[in-house]
């Protein structure tokens, strides 16, 4: 959610319904616009879950005449595309962009296909055909409609053009929010669509089919060929651009681990060399990362930058085998979460959390839950700082939702709805649907949280001993970041959050049924109202509306025969301005401390990560508009530091039932080896880390439990015994001390030997000790993820890279 592009299918089952639908080459010119993908999925029903009491209050006259006078309905006449690509453009601005595609060629040397453009500058309530502006051209649906960051209106189409007897590819862009387009031949063909920079819109980076990185920057007037032999791009920060190439075209170099990452910041006018023998790589809040292959097909390592690739270090986590892949699940400014699976098919790992360089990493959460489909239901709860949420899986094969208030610190169960009655069941917890079970289709909607929307979350889930998909999951809603829970409608439904958290709306999912009625609730999903918002029932398609949850509009996407049977696409836009007329006033708020609890201790009720925030959020009892203007308030103050402000350093863990960090017994490599850029390096270990991010003051301070100086450069083979010592290695007896004494003299010698080595043989930034192997490296989620007082977290996610090899390493 939150994303500026949507795609609505129809659903193949569901054309049958409409009779029989057949393709027709051509349309009528005839028709009445952000991109977010959605389908009617199917729910299973089977057992019932535990009830709760759902509160209902029915629609008045009133209400009743004010939303049929703000709906509106759109239907494209003759257009039957088997897919709608919708695309807002810039901020607040009331423009959608919608394309429409009937069908496309099976390569790019066969001619068909047929698309529309539509226009709305209205939020969707009504549209334009535009297809003559970008003169009736065959779109290509795979590269949609690419828009410029933040509240530009800067949009790119890419046209459909034939290879051959083609010199390059030809795009229509507009500076105008798609009022005027101009057409424009490019010098090369496009591999994939063109990427705009993260904040400057007319900087435009692509990638042709011949593995040309070209650059512009005047918003693709004007193109310049940088680079030969690209793979992969990403804007790091200000205009620094990384990128890999393969220096000698090598036929899948990606897959072989051949590639080489470069720099460049001045826009291509000079480059540097960063990394070598590279497989993949990927920017995420600020981490460059690598994934390096030493030799063809052996096993690969990671490699961390926190300065934009001046300097890597390796990420110290437990060795892997070629059974098992790691999957970054998450990662801000200050740490990064990453999952480490087992050995086998177990479907099970252990998720880690890194320190604020993004190379030594805890245990966070045991039997963490990764299905075969290599989904991860890790949720980032954005409306409340420090708030996770996923499943694992128990030693009996139960799925069990932890959640966590404390970026990873700690897990527990969920408890039980406020309102659920749970029956005979002993172990009475919520448990929350996520990935696995979207892409199952036991749900249409993964759980939803906004910045903007203080402590708001919405889920399915269900009530009882653990997830199952033979129980009927319920929607379920959290006004304080998921500490306590609620009931709020039965059966899955799909649900948005509108005028930041003054508004939520939701339309039951129907898989084999049309649908004609949404429900809205101004006091966070504890009571609903229903309204009919058409005559004629559709087939569901989607919901949306604008990004960013300021808007009062919603709107319903479907699909229903017309006279002939072809199916016709229809848009409802329902706007709430009028329901929500009165502008909210300071007696609407209320102070609300977050994460605490009644009668807790002053002192440290409310304490996450050292510091309390207390926002200024709306009421529930407030019926009232938020408006456009509104902003997160709220302010903070330190707390006294606790064991609880700092995570268990690598090789330690907690014990049971206890807070304190104890040396971890049976690991197989439980001394990191860090030789921070290349140098000698004093390493102390406390046994303790703090969080990142932690901002308490005095209270408990760790005491060091081990100390040495590491001479870097000392590369011992893995079969000498000396290589065990590592710096957490504790030295308490004399011959201990000895023993390191003579050990750190010797190794004098082995620095002056691999200083020369390393002058014949360079392998720049990293060392040569292929101990972990990295078979998956996966990212959850794309683009940015701010904090919920706005402030963006990071702007780059790990680049997505297809071509993996039998190992399955992704870039997501």
């Amino acid at each position: 959610m939150g994303r500026k592009t949507v795609t609505f299918h129809r659903n193949q089952q569901d054309d049958s319904e409409l009779r029989q639908v057949r393709s027709r080459a051509r349309r009528d010119n005839t028709g009445t616009d952000r991109n977010t993908t959605a389908s009617t999925t199917a729910s299973s029903k089977g057992s019932q879950g535990p009830a709760f009491t759902s509160c209902r209050r029915a629609l008045s006259q009133t209400e009743h005449e004010i939303l049929d006078d703000n709906t509106h309905e759109t239907g494209f006449n003759g257009d039957d595309g088997s897919s709608f690509i919708l695309t807002w453009v810039g901020d607040g601005t009331g423009v959608i962009l919608v394309l429409s595609t009937i069908s496309a060629p099976i390569d790019s040397f066969l001619k068909g296909g047929s698309s529309r453009l539509y226009r709305s500058m209205d939020y969707g309530k009504s549209f334009r055909d535009v297809s003559h502006r970008i003169d009736h051209t065959f779109i290509r649906k795979e590269f949609g409609v690419t828009t410029g960051p933040g509240n530009s209106f800067h949009v790119i189409l890419t046209a459909d053009t034939p290879v051959v007897d083609n010199s390059g590819g030809i795009v229509f862009k507009s500076s105008d929010a798609g009022v005027t387009f101009r057409s424009v031949r490019l010098p090369f063909h496009l591999a994939q669509p063109i990427a705009f920079h993260f904040l400057i819109p007319d900087y435009l980076v692509a990638i042709s089919i011949d593995g040309g990185l070209w650059l512009s920057v005047d918003f693709g007037a004007n193109w310049r060929k940088v680079h030969d032999g690209a793979y992969s791009f990403m804007w790091g920060a200000g205009v620094t651009l990384f990128f890999s190439y393969s220096a000698v075209e090598t036929v899948e170099a990606d897959r072989r681990g051949e590639l080489l990452l470069k720099r460049t910041e001045d826009l291509g006018m000079t480059f540097t060399t960063i990394a070598e023998e590279i497989f993949s790589f990927g920017y995420i809040g600020g981490f460059l990362i690598t994934s390096v292959m030493d030799e063809q097909w052996s096993p690969r390592v990671i490699y961390v930058s926190s300065d934009q690739g001046n300097s890597f270090n390796r990420a110290q986590l437990p060795s892997a085998t070629t059974e098992q892949f790691y999957s970054i699940l998450d990662g801000d400014e200050v740490m990064i979460f990453i999952h480490v699976d087992n050995p086998g098919d177990t479907y099970f790992g252990t998720m880690y959390t890194s320190d604020d360089r993004g190379i030594l990493y805890s245990r966070s959460l045991e039997r963490h839950l990764f299905g075969g489909q290599r989904k991860s239901d890790f949720t980032n709860v954005t409306s409340l700082r420090g708030v996770y949420l996923t499943n694992k899986l128990e030693e009996d094969g139960r799925i069990r939702t932890v959640i966590s208030f404390d970026r990873g610190g700690q897990w527990r169960l969920m408890g039980r709805p406020e309102n659920a009655a749970c029956g005979d069941v002993q172990n009475c917890n919520l448990h929350i649907h996520g990935e696995h079970s979207r892409y199952n289709q036991i749900v249409p909607m993964l759980p939803l949280s906004e910045p903007s929307a203080i402590g708001l979350v919405i889920a399915h889930g269900v009530v009882g001993d653990s997830l199952s998909a033979t129980q009927h999951p319920d929607v379920f809603i959290s006004s304080d970041g998921g500490y306590r829970w609620r009931g709020a409608l039965e059966g899955p439904h799909h649900y948005r959050i509108l005028d930041s958290g003054a508004l939520v709306v939701a339309v039951e999912a129907q898989h084999e049924g049309q649908v004609k009625t949404i429900k809205f609730s101004t006091d966070e999903g504890q009571c609903w109202k229903a309204y009919n918002f058409t005559e004629h029932p559709l087939f569901f398609a989607g919901l949306t509306s604008e990004p960013g949850t300021k808007a009062m509009n919603i709107s319903v996407w479907g699909y229903r025969p017309e006279d002939d049977g072809q199916p016709m696409w229809v848009a409802v836009t329902i706007d709430f301005t009028s329901i929500l007329s009165r502008q909210c006033n300071s007696q609407d708020y209320e102070e609300w401390l977050a994460h605490s609890s009644p009668g807790g201790d002053p002192e440290t009720n409310g304490c996450v990560m050292g510091y309390k925030e207390t926002y200024r959020r709306l009421k529930k009892s407030s019926v009232c508009r938020n408006g456009r203007d509104y902003g997160v308030r709220k302010k903070q103050s330190p707390c006294p530091c606790t064991r609880e402000d700092y995570l268990c350093d690598y090789g330690y863990l907690r014990r049971n039932d206890s807070s304190e960090c104890v040396r971890q017994p049976n690991t197989a490599d439980p001394n990191p080896e860090v030789c921070l850029n290349g140098g000698d390096e004093e390493i102390q270990t406390f046994g303790y880390r703090k969080v990142p991010g932690d901002k308490c003051e005095g209270g408990f301070t760790p005491q060091p439990m081990s100390e040495i100086i590491r001479p870097c450069g000392n590369k011992l083979s893995e079969a000498s015994p000396a290589n065990q010592l590592s710096p957490a290695t504790h030295f308490d007896t004399p011959r201990e001390k000895m023993v390191l004494i003579l050990v750190v003299a010797g190794a004098g010698f082995f620095v002056l030997v691999a200083v020369v080595s390393a002058a014949l043989t360079v392998r720049r930034n990293r060392n040569r000790t292929p101990t972990y192997r990295f078979s998956n490296l996966r990212v959850q989620d794309e683009g940015l993820t701010p904090d919920p007082d706005g402030t963006p977290r990071g702007h780059g996610a790990l680049f997505h890279h297809h071509n993996s090899d039998d190992d399955l390493l992704n870039l997501e």
